[in-house]
Formats: C-alpha cells, structure tokens, sequence
C-alpha cells in the first residue's frame, strides 16, 4: 500500500489529538495499515496490517462492545454505509461502551476521510475519564440548581422555588388551565421570643419542628419556607381533596402543642382557588394570609386553645388550675390507654379533653369542650342513642364502674362505625363523681 503526502499530514493531526489506536484502510478493498500500537485497549487490538479492517472491526464489536450499542458501530464500520455517513463532512464518529480488560469503558470510534476519498483514517480513543468527568460536572450542575432552591436550615423548598412556583401557576390562570389548588399559608408563633431567650440554636430546632410538623400532614403537597418563620404549601389533588381534614388537623396539632408545651405552635390559613374571582396566584395567597393571622391572634389571645364549644350555663368556667390537673391526668391516660380514643372528663365543670384522633377523625371543632357528652350524642346513631344515655347517666350518678358498650358513631362522610367503650368515674374525698374517663376503640 501506498500513501501519499497529503495522508501522512493528516496522521500527524490526528496522533497529536493522542488517539489509543490509528488505521489507514482503504475503503473499496478494506486493506489497513496500523501506524502506532494501540496503548490501553489491547483487548481489542487488530493485527497491524490486514486486508478486511471492516469485517475485524465488526468481529470485534460484536465481541466487546455494549449490546445496546453496537447496532451503531456494525453501520459505521460497513463498508458500503461509509460514503453515506460522511455527507457533507469529512468525519463522522460514534460513542460506544467496550469491555477491555473486564471493565466497562466509553470508547469514541473516528472515521476521517482522507482527500483522495479512497482511504479513511479509523481513529479509536478511550474517553472513559472525559465521561466520567462530564458525568460528575452534570452532578454537580444538578446538585447546586436542587440547592439552589432548597432552604438550608429545613430541607424543604425555598423562596426560590416558591416565586418560580407562582409564576408558573401564574401563566396557566391566564391561559385558563390552572387545576384546582389552595394555599395554606403558616407562621410559627415565637420564635424571635425563643431566638431571644434561648439563643438561635434553639430557634433552628423549632424551625426544624415546624417545617417537619407541616410537611408530615400535607404528605403530598410542596412545603415552602419563604421567610424567617413562614411557610406556605401549595395543596392541590390529593391533599385538595382532604384539605379541610387536613386543615383541622394542622390547627387542632398546634393547640395541642400549645397546651402541652411539646411542639411547635404554628398559626395557619387557608383558602382556595377560585377561578371567577382569583385573577393571579397572590390573590389567593393574601386570603390564606388574612386567616393566617387572625388565628395568630386568637392564639395570641387564648380564643384557639380553649374555644368555648359548648358551656352548661348553670357550672362556671372551668379554672386554670382544674384545666391543668385535667391535661395531667389525659397526658397519664393517654400513655397507657394504647390504641383508641382517649377522653377524659371534668364533672364538675362537665369540660373535657379529647384524643387529637378523634378531633381529627371525626371533624371536632377543638381538643377541649364544655358538655362533650351533649356534642358526641349528636355523632350516634339514632338507634344507639338510648344505650349511650344510660352509660351517661350512670357515671354522672357516681357508679364506679361504667359498662362497655357498642355503639355506632357517624363519620364525616356520613358513614357509620362501630365503637367500643370502656369507662370509668373516679370520685372525690366525698364520693362524688369528679371525673369521667375512658377509651373508645373503633371496630373495624
């Protein structure tokens, strides 16, 4: 074989680009010549001159290269497909995976065509590193924009994410095709009090405490924190459709923690997407605002930790004092009663305090109610409702030992389930009745 001047130029380019592996082959006959020994994939080495590069190369590719790949490297190294491959270009080129020395390595395949268009120079180089570091570069890209709008302190999305969510929301309001969605919008009460008092190390923790409070009830929802103490999470499907259970359950776990001194205490608001009124998401989100802070106040004020449900105008308000030793007892109660409703009640001023659960379950307006047995006898079944009378009556004439019953409550979508309940009086120095307790476990 022969080559001219203008060939022995091009091999002196292409080995200063520092390729593994260089062949000279002419494509009608598919003689080759190899010009310097291959450096680190001897695995696949031809020998160093032949006369059918094409059908080697296909052997081996066939032999070494990723399944998945070598339908693209048995056209290139088709003799008959060549002309076609070049099109306008001198080069063409194609990536694959190849076993060499047992280890999956990326493999960059070179066909240049030489002047004379009779010859190509088959270029191979090993490019592992080059993806691997391209790989790693494509990570970090990745990991710093998913920093980027992640909050550092919480974990959960940032403010950021929470305008780029917004304006997205914008553009379909105004293409009208936005679905439903709602805001709740959250402020966790004190922390400048705690930051203050405390010191910020402790203000993180509550921070952390309320984030992780928030995102535990709106499993499936985007959790925002947007500024030192507000959190904003955009509801929508599943957590739209159980939003007002949701709701309730987010209020009814921050009076708990409020009375219990356990947890974060978080005021919150709500409101939803109305299409015919709300012409931007900040429409919706200055509503969820609004009643965002007019619960601030009635926590601020004590009117969300003990509404008065319901009071029996003939007994006094019950005193903090009583209300204390009431959240001692269910606090001890609710330790050893296990699974079920827990209740407990203060006879002489008829107030009780009630499982979180059952709040939640059942659409309770509070944890704490004046005339609880009156509210609950609204939930039984109409059948049931003598059986549950006589359980009252019995533990509010002294007896100490209160009968299970079964009865049937309705849940909020009107349904029914069967409660069991056992009870119990506890009487004072006198042997009057002072307190009414017990557990109502649901019967499924």
């Amino acid at each position: 074989m022969t080559i001219d001047q203008s060939v022995f130029s091009q091999i002196a380019t292409t080995m200063a680009r520092h390729f593994d592996s260089l062949y000279y082959v002419e494509i009608k006959s598919g003689n080759f010549i190899q010009f310097f020994p291959d450096r680190s994939i001897e695995t696949v080495s031809l020998p160093n001159t032949g006369d059918d590069f094409f059908e080697l190369a296909r052997e081996n590719a066939r032999k070494f290269v990723h399944p998945s790949d070598q339908e693209a490297l048995l056209k290139m190294y088709d003799k008959d497909s060549i002309p076609s491959l070049f099109g306008d270009s001198d080069s063409y080129s194609c990536i694959c995976r190849g076993l060499l020395n047992g280890k999956l390595t990326h493999l960059r395949h070179i066909l240049l065509r030489c002047a004379n268009k009779t010859h190509v120079i088959c270029c191979l180089e090993n490019i592992d590193d080059e993806i691997r570091e391209k790989e790693e570069q494509e990570r970090n890209l990745i990991s710093a924009m998913r920093m980027a709008h992640l909050d550092g302190l919480t974990g959960i999305k940032n403010r950021n994410a929470y305008e780029e969510t917004a304006a997205g929301i914008d553009r379909m309001i105004a293409a009208g095709t936005q679905p439903p969605f709602g805001i709740v919008m959250c402020d966790l009460n004190g922390l400048k009090h705690i930051n203050d008092t405390q010191g910020h190390n402790f203000g993180d923790e509550a921070l952390q405490q309320a984030s992780h409070l928030i995102c535990s009830i709106f499993k499936h929802s985007p959790v925002f924190r947007i500024g030192g103490d507000e959190f904003v999470v955009i509801i929508s499907d599943r957590d739209y459709d159980n939003s007002d259970k949701l709701f309730k359950e987010l209020r009814a776990e921050s009076i708990s923690n409020t009375v219990s001194h356990s947890g974060p205490t978080v005021a919150s608001g709500i409101a939803k997407y109305e299409p015919g009124r709300d012409k931007n998401f900040d429409s919706v989100f200055e509503r969820a605002d609004q009643h965002m802070y007019e619960n601030k106040n009635e926590i601020k004020d004590g009117s969300a930790v003990n509404p008065p449900v319901s009071k029996n105008s003939e007994n006094a308000l019950i005193t903090a004092e009583r209300k204390r030793l009431l959240d001692g007892m269910f606090g001890a109660l609710y330790t050893t009663a296990g699974e079920g409703y827990v209740f407990l009640n203060d006879m002489h001023y008829d107030y009780s305090r009630w499982s979180l659960s059952l709040v939640c379950d059942f659409g309770l307006d509070s944890l704490y109610m004046y005339n609880a047995g009156e509210i609950w006898r609204e939930y039984v079944h109409p059948d049931d409702v003598e059986a549950y009378d006589r359980v009252l009556e019995s533990a509010f004439c002294g007896q100490p030992e209160v009968h299970p019953i079964h009865y049937r409550v309705r849940r909020p979508d009107g349904s029914y389930i069967v409660m069991s309940s056992r009870a119990f009086v506890l009487t004072d120095i006198d042997g009057q009745p002072e307190y009414f307790g017990g557990i109502m476990i649901p019967k499924v």
